[in-house]
């Protein structure tokens, strides 16, 4: 499973509120509450969020093993 990690921090510190995403049409609310979630994005989304932050994907996402049920 992909965790996103401290995207919004990263977001927030290169100047970029939700609000400002939204404004901007950088980032929809609908696909924030999706990160927020640690549901799926598309790559296009997480190219946006590195461009911003200038940073590399490994900088915001983790994977952990699915829990066996």
């Amino acid at each position: 499973m992909i965790i996103y990690q401290g995207i919004f921090e990263k977001l927030t510190a290169a100047g970029y509120s939700a609000t400002r995403l939204q404004k901007e049409k950088l980032i929809p609310a609908s696909t924030q509450d999706r990160i927020r979630h640690n549901k799926p994005i598309t790559t296009g989304t997480l190219d946006t969020i590195c461009t911003l932050c200038h940073c590399q994907p490994g900088d915001l996402l983790i994977y952990e093993k699915d829990p066996e049920p």
